[in-house]
Parts: structure tokens; C-alpha cells; sequence
């Protein structure tokens, strides 16, 4: 399968960005050499041990234990309250926790909510490859894991994924790109910059690939040139998913390579707080004419953005609807039971293959964001003042 190999493909990159040393908060590169130690479970298998921990997890109690990254993100932020919410109304007590981007701070967490007796555990984490350890004494308690978001690699304590799917994510992406520049029909050549997010975030190898796999034959046609040379993922990474490095970072390569004039046409960006330090930049000190640029997560800043013109697209990914399915996993768990997923291919952390749930991302632009933000609840249009 395509996102199965890209999967694949981009976690050897990956290892090359922690050589490149990009990133503060720690990537994937472990996940080749301890796979090759492990023995691959099928999906099957790893539902069957879901089934197992929830017996345990229905003996009493119903305490859910939810963990997120950091408060500094809008998405985030939004993640946690609609998890809360939809965990309070199914009737469940929550402990939520936010872990300000620091792994040492999410460990601690996550043992504590161990210590405590929680019945199930959602993680997003901040870094994949740093929960073994906790993850470990969950499975010997007995406690299933629900990895949200972003997929927790190298544990065998993890029962389901929950996400959107993010291969699809990039392609929309590039794929947007493509159209906005009549790729299959203009001569060109039309320059192209590229900026990604933690080397740390498995999902961050999804965007990239999923949007390099659109745009990638145009770069090696010569109809798109990336005059920056920053092609590979190591070198566009951006650590924490920062506005203020990706702003840096495109400060540097406006003066390098822009100062003169030359026209930047398109920047892909794979969130909105990357996409918010690529249009600083722009500010500051472009001054051809203003490109095409991506973003993902509908903050309101890059809604805002969006609507004036500074940004062509967004991705929407109704985190209400996430919540939903991770509750219904929840659910399912805490009855004993096998949570729905619609993926059994994709996800391998490197124990196997993660049962998994995918919703669907929506694009959004000018034309469309009333629909899919204030006509759903989302957002009001006071928020986007």
C-alpha cells in the first residue's frame, strides 16, 4: 500500500534528520533499528490484545486518562477541551493533562496517571519514540493505550490509533499547489520552498511524503525549482512545530535566494504555525510577488490570514469529530469490546500494525470557510473579526 511505503521510505529519513541534528525535541530514529529486534504482530493480533487489556480495564472503575502535548498550540488546546467534553458526557471522569512540549514532563504525567489506576490512557505525544518505559508499566497494569493523533512508535502497549488521515493531508496539499499553478499545463519554471514540522512527529513524515509524492515529479521535470536546495525532510523539518525557527529559517532563505526580487511562487507549508512564521517572513522582507502558500489546522489566526489573502488554503480537521471516535474507542474498551477502526494496513510502529481509526481532512479557502467553520459550529464569525 502506497502510505504504507511511505511510512517505510520516510522513517529512514528520518534517521538522517537526527544525524542532521534538526530538532530539539527528539524524532523517530530509532524506530528501523528496533523494529529489526521485534517480531512483527498483524493486526489481528493487536486487536485481540486490545480485547485482553479492556477485560481488565472493565473490572471497575471508569477513569480516562488524557495527555497532550502543550497549551502553546491553538490545536491542541481545542483537542483537549472537545476530548474532555465528549469524555464527561459518555460519563466518564477525566484526568487531562498538557505537558508543555517537554518529554520528561509527559513521562511524568503518564506515570502518575498509571499510579493512580486510570482504566485507559489517550496520548498524544510529544516525541514517539520516548514513551517505552511509562508504556511499559501501563501493559503490565493493564491499562489499554489509544495513541491519538500521532502515532506512539516502537510499543507493543498500544491498542488503537486514532487520527486523521495525514498521507492525505499532504496531498491535498501538493495537490493544491498544483492546480493554483497549473502545474500539467504552464511552462514554468515556478520556484518552490518547503517547510515541514518536527522530526519528532511521526505525522510530520506523513504531510511530507503525502505532499512530495504530488509534487515531486515536477521538481524532477525542473518544472518546479526549489532555489534554497532544502528539499530532503531533514533539512526542511521544522522543531516543535515552531513559528518563530520557521520564521528564521525564511528569513534566511529570502535573503539567499529572494532579495533580488525573484519571484517566490509557492511555499508549502504543513501547519498553521509554520505557515504563520513563512508569512512573517514574507512580511518583513519580501518583496516579489506574494506566493502560494499551505497550512493545516484552521487556527484562527491563519483563518484570518486566509480571508485576506496571505494564505491560499487551510486543512480542516474537525478535532470534534476525532474526540468522537477516540470516545467511541473508549467505549468500546471499557465494554470489553473491539473499537471500530477503517484502517488495518497502514500504521505499523514498529511492533506491528496499529488498528486505526481515520477521518477524513477537509480543505478550506476563502470560498469555503463560512461552510465548513461557521455554519458548523466551529468557529463564530466574531472569532474571525
Amino acid at each position: 500500500m502506497k502510505k504504507r511505503v511511505v511510512s517505510i521510505l520516510l522513517s529512514t529519513m528520518v534517521v538522517a534528520g537526527l544525524f542532521a541534528g534538526c530538532g530539539t525535541s527528539g524524532d523517530d530514529s530509532s524506530s528501523a533499528s528496533s523494529s529489526d529486534t521485534k517480531t512483527e504482530a498483524p493486526a489481528e493480533d493487536k486487536a485481540d490484545d486490545a480485547k485482553e487489556a479492556s477485560d481488565t480495564a472493565t473490572t471497575g472503575g471508569n477513569v480516562v486518562g488524557v495527555v497532550m502535548p502543550t497549551k502553546d498550540l491553538q490545536r491542541w488546546n481545542q483537542d483537549g477541551q472537545n476530548m474532555e467534553q465528549q469524555l464527561k458526557d459518555a460519563g466518564y471522569e477525566v484526568d487531562i493533562q498538557y505537558s508543555n512540549n517537554d518529554i520528561a514532563t509527559q513521562v511524568s504525567q503518564i506515570e502518575t496517571m498509571i499510579s493512580n489506576g486510570v482504566n485507559v490512557l489517550v496520548i498524544a505525544s510529544i516525541d514517539g519514540e520516548s514513551l517505552g518505559t511509562p508504556l511499559e508499566k501501563a501493559k503490565e497494569a493493564g491499562i489499554p493505550v489509544i495513541s491519538y493523533d500521532r502515532l506512539i512508535m516502537n510499543s507493543d502497549a498500544i491498542s488503537y490509533y486514532a487520527t486523521f488521515d495525514n498521507y492525505m493531508v499532504g496531498q491535498k496539499q501538493g495537490e493544491y499547489i498544483k492546480e493554483a499553478l497549473d502545474l500539467e499545463n504552464a511552462e514554468g519554471p515556478f520556484n518552490l520552498e518547503i517547510v515541514t514540522g518536527d522530526p519528532g512527529d511521526n505525522n510530520a513524515q506523513f504531510f511530507y511524503g503525502g505532499a512530495m509524492d504530488v509534487l515531486q515529479p515536477y521538481i524532477d521535470s525542473g518544472k518546479l525549482v526549489v532555489p534554497s536546495g532544502q528539499i530532503e525532510f531533514a533539512k526542511v523539518a521544522t522543531a516543535d512545530w515552531s513559528t518563530e525557527k520557521a520564521q528564521n529559517r525564511m528569513d534566511t532563505i529570502i535573503s539567499g535566494n529572494y532579495s533580488d526580487g525573484t519571484n517566490l511562487d509557492a511555499v508549502l507549508c504543513s501547519n498553521d504555525s509554520t505557515s504563520l512564521g513563512v508569512q512573517n517572513a514574507l512580511a518583513s522582507s519580501y518583496t516579489g510577488e506574494y506566493p502560494v502558500i499551505t497550512g493545516q489546522d484552521c487556527d484562527v489566526a491563519n483563518v484570518k490570514n486566509l480571508i485576506a489573502g496571505k494564505q491560499s488554503m487551510d486543512i480542516f480537521k474537525d478535532t470534534r469529530d476525532l474526540a468522537n471516535q477516540t470516545v467511541k474507542m473508549v467505549d468500546a474498551i471499557m465494554q470489553g469490546k473491539e473499537a471500530e477502526v477503517n484502517d488495518t494496513e497502514s500504521y505499523d510502529n514498529g511492533t506491528g500494525v496499529i488498528p486505526t481509526y481515520l477521518c477524513e481532512p477537509k480543505v478550506c479557502t476563502a470560498d469555503n470557510y463560512k461552510e465548513l467553520l461557521i455554519d458548523s459550529g466551529y468557529y463564530t464569525e466574531e472569532d474571525l473579526k
